[in-house]
């Protein structure tokens, strides 16, 4: 039984990376997962990845391209102000300026550099470097 989805997603891709596959499968799918993936092809941590309906909670198949060195989901999903993302960032972020955190705001997900710009808070979801 699977406790947290994102959570497998995340750690399945990092293990394959590890490994030194060039894809993955996940099951099941969801919308967090989808809006995740997004914001890592967006910024060149994935190459592709592809949705497909099995009737029984969807799969996903995302290719990897290697540059991936580090990623996971943050727990519990602390409440961040566009004044904390910095404090956040020294956290989970192996460097200034090197990986993202995924932020859910009610703009939907953004990376931690666009709440910057757009000024907006809201819940810490993931990291990646």
């Amino acid at each position: 039984m699977l406790n947290d989805p994102l959570a497998n997603t995340l750690c399945k891709m990092n293990n394959a990376e590890k490994v030194g596959k060039t894809s993955c499968q996940i099951k099941p799918s969801s919308k967090i997962i989808v809006e995740v993936l997004k914001i890592l092809k967006e910024n060149k941590y994935i190459e592709d990845f592809k949705a497909e309906d099995d009737k029984k909670g969807g799969i996903l198949d995302i290719k990897l391209n290697g540059n991936i060195n580090a990623t996971g989901v943050i727990k519990p999903r602390f409440s961040v102000k566009v004044t904390d993302i910095e404090k956040f960032e020294k956290r989970y972020l192996s460097a200034k300026d090197f990986g993202l955190l995924i932020i859910s705001t009610p703009k939907g997900m953004l990376t931690h550099y666009q709440c910057k710009e757009k000024n907006l808070g809201g819940k810490l979801i993931a990291y990646c470097y």
